[in-house]
């Protein structure tokens, strides 16, 4: 059978995360061990909060880990976190969600965006009194903000390459080289776009083909309800952080940023290191804006040893 362009876009995408086809599963590698097959569709669940039509994955059973995608065109926690989800679905119950406005969720205007309000409504439509909360980017953020609002949901916090909410001494004067690309692919989506996108986000460059970004255009395309939601919100922030309450979270935070970052520069993780008390900083060099894609088993690994050192402190949170 003749190969397709969405089939070499397939292949070239488990080549760069470190997956391959069998019998239309996904196999996902941890350090070359096979460690559990699973696919998009088979961990595919749907869930109505009180307010909200959630789509997301579910694997594993333990504690809860909700893992929570960024804001960029075509974004979704699957196309974030597939190559996480089968290692760390070994300790934990995994929720990776899509947000509204983002993946197979429900559209979303940015006046009626309430991103830690959705996180909250999640857990408590499925009996969870308390969880681990991953965030990318914009879901970092949204994580920090549920810390401070809700902080008996969370029981561990930990980001990766998120904003802590106000200017860094090293940030540009304007918006971002990775910023300025992710609004053109989302005004103009398209394959130059859109590979400008994804490279100002990585470090290493070489897997992003032409065929792989054919599917994340493909997947902005698919849902222009959900541009129309991003354009409503052109100009202001993601997600709106309050300063003044970093210091109220309680949670053990993990606050994990690529040294190469070229969308959120890495003095953000020492801002929010200085003023959230249980916090350490993680730097991952050669790394740009998603360390758990470029850098996944190491991220699988820390992430792991993160939840099992705290997993006291976190037991007593929840018990008072």
């Amino acid at each position: 059978m003749r190969e397709t362009i969405l089939d070499r876009a397939d292949r070239s995408a488990r080549k760069a995360i470190g997956v391959r086809r069998v019998d239309d599963c996904f196999r996902c590698f941890n350090g070359g061990k096979d460690v559990a097959i699973l696919t998009e569709e088979s961990t595919s669940k749907r869930i109505k909060t009180k307010n909200w039509d959630i789509h997301y994955h579910e694997a594993g059973a333990g504690h809860p880990l909700v893992l929570v995608h960024g804001g960029g065109p075509g974004a979704s926690s699957w196309s974030n976190y597939n190559p996480n989800i089968a290692t760390l679905a070994e300790k934990y119950r995994v929720l990776a969600i899509d947000l509204p406005g983002w993946g197979k969720s429900q559209a979303v205007t940015y006046d009626k965006r309430d991103n830690s309000g959705v996180l909250a409504e999640f857990l408590e439509a499925l009996g969870i009194a308390q969880a681990a909360f991953v965030g990318n980017s914009m879901g970092g953020s949204s994580c920090i903000r549920l810390a401070y609002e809700r902080p008996e949901l969370v029981s561990h916090l930990i980001t990766m390459g998120s904003s802590a909410g106000v200017p860094g001494m090293f940030d540009p004067a304007g918006l971002s080289e990775g910023v300025k690309a992710l609004e053109a692919a989302y005004f103009h989506p398209s394959v130059e776009t859109m590979r400008k996108f994804v490279e100002g986000m990585a470090f290493d460059t070489r897997h992003v083909t032409d065929e792989l970004l054919l599917e994340r255009v493909k997947a902005t395309l698919a849902r222009p309800d959900h541009i129309e939601g991003w354009k409503s919100g052109h100009g202001k922030p993601m997600v709106r952080l309050d300063p003044t309450r970093l210091g109220a979270i309680t949670a053990p935070t993990l606050l994990m940023h690529g040294r190469d970052d070229r969308t959120v520069h890495f003095g953000s993780a020492l801002t929010l290191a200085r003023v959230i008390p249980d916090s350490r900083v993680y730097i991952v060099n050669r790394c740009g804006h998603w360390v758990q894609l470029e850098h996944a088993a190491e991220f699988n690994r820390v992430v792991a040893s993160f939840l099992e050192g705290h997993a006291c402190a976190a037991q007593a949170r929840l018990a008072a």
